[in-house]
């Protein structure tokens, strides 16, 4: 059976090159032209592999990725960039919040599972958005019903088609006076289902999956709930009655079928921290189980079958990417069968004065303009000159080189202290025009930044 990615995959991302990927990512991070090269020929080598045959498929493995690079850089920020461009389930896990079977922690198979629950509720939302119109109308219909008053019975002269074509025109007067918004006032009364809440706890680092129980399937009337009357105004009513529609036209084995099928074919994990559990034998201390997890994450990224309350779910065909600073260790130090599974290794540089620039001004998201948006709301006009913007790359730097360099981090603090006036006296400003220029910055951070004690908690 041919392998195909999942179908908004195809068609948003197929046509696109590697050069393409990159360029979408650029809108996005700042620099790091060797690992948005790495991640863009993984994904497109994910498009190559469903147009080859379905046995050379099975066999083509991902290539996955090891970042190596400090804090602060970009490592989680371009692969979230790449799922969302995919239009992949993306997860990001800490390596360090696993631990070998035995010691409390997360079972490392509980990422695999995460990433289904991802995929389920990835694909119950495009589900919704199709079935949407449908469940309106129904919805509307259910109301109309509750709106209307009961039809009487119709008296032995009368005409029953007649009588039906009253009682249709006067439904399509009140479908009019609803769409319309004239009878948002009227109060109806529906069957509300009450939420109701399981009176047992699961322990943390227990999973009921591992024996395979669905308790809602066992006991579906303990946890569905009894129906109650609520009276409720007629947007409200709308908009449950809508909701319950949509979930009756979703086949929910359907959704977790192409849940899984999206996650083993087009699944993307993001391993951080992965320098953390770089341990070899003979550590003291807590360092002893580190090359146990290790082992336990082994056969994730080597490919196994996971089991979940959706089904088997393989993990051959994932794309695994790990990341870490390795300050202290190094590559090497990671046991040689998981080093083999990271083939394709790049190395983030640490930013400087002028990616910290780019950072304030060039991405879609970039920081200033996220400030001058923020205080657009309060009606005031937020406006920052080159040299201010000069000024605050250049004390990040300073910062970042005479305390932990954190990375574009540390513009979060920069620029929160810088704003900190302007932010709290925002909405009680008489004059709503700002700008923030070279003097303005020297004052507010000028003095923090020379004092290095202080700027070690401050900034």
């Amino acid at each position: 059976m041919p392998i195909y990615l999942p179908e908004t995959t195809q068609t948003s991302v197929d046509t696109l090159t590697p050069r393409q990927i990159v360029a979408e990512l650029d809108k996005y991070v700042v620099g790091q032209a060797n690992a948005k090269r790495a991640v863009a020929i993984a994904l497109r080598n994910r498009m190559r592999r469903q147009k080859v045959s379905p046995e050379m498929a099975e066999e083509i493995a991902p290539k996955n990725i090891l970042m190596i690079g400090p804090t602060g850089v970009g490592k989680t920020e371009i692969a979230r960039r790449l799922a969302r461009l995919a239009q992949s389930p993306f997860i990001k896990v800490e390596a360090s919040k696993f631990t070998e079977v035995g010691y409390v922690g997360r079972d490392v198979e509980s990422m695999v599972r995460d990433l289904v629950e991802l995929g389920i509720d990835m694909v119950r939302e495009e589900r919704l958005e199709e079935v949407h119109g449908k469940a309106a109308q129904n919805a509307e219909e259910r109301l109309l019903d509750l709106l209307l008053p009961p039809t009487r019975p119709t008296a032995p002269d009368e005409d029953p088609a007649a009588a039906r074509d009253q009682q249709n025109q006067t439904r399509e007067r009140f479908r009019e006076q609803l769409r319309a918004g004239r009878l948002d006032g009227r109060v109806v009364e529906i069957d509300a289902r009450e939420k109701a809440f399981p009176s047992f706890e699961i322990i943390a680092g227990s999973s009921v999956e591992e024996v395979d129980i669905n308790l809602k399937d066992m006991l579906p009337g303990l946890f569905q709930g009894k129906t109650k009357k609520r009276r409720v105004k007629v947007p409200e009513a709308l908009e449950y009655l809508t909701q319950e529609e949509e979930q009756k036209l979703i086949d929910m084995e359907s959704v977790a079928r192409t849940a899984v099928e999206r996650v083993e074919q087009a699944g993307i994990i993001f391993i951080d921290e992965i320098d953390k559990i770089a341990g070899r034998e003979g550590a003291q201390g807590p360092d002893v189980s580190r090359e146990g997890v290790q082992r336990d994450i082994l056969p994730i990224v080597e490919g196994t079958t996971v089991n979940t309350k959706y089904g088997m779910v393989r993990t051959d065909h994932i794309l695994f990417i790990a990341a870490g600073a390795f300050h202290v260790s190094k590559p090497s130090d990671l046991i040689p069968e998981l080093q083999g599974r990271f083939p394709i290794r790049v190395e983030l540089e640490a930013l400087g004065k002028a990616e910290f620039v780019r950072i304030l001004t060039e991405p879609r998201s970039a920081l200033v303009k996220q400030y001058i948006a923020l205080m657009e709301t309060e009606g005031i006009a937020l406006t920052f000159t080159a040299d201010a913007i000069d000024r605050i790359a250049d004390y990040a730097t300073i910062v970042n080189e005479r305390t932990e360099n954190i990375g574009a981090r540390r513009l979060h603090t920069v620029m929160e202290k810088l704003l900190d006036e302007i932010s709290f006296e925002g909405p009680d400003l008489a004059e709503k025009t700002v700008a923030i220029d070279d003097a303005y910055v020297t004052r507010m951070l000028a003095e923090i930044v020379k004092n290095e004690d202080l700027s070690r908690y401050i900034l």
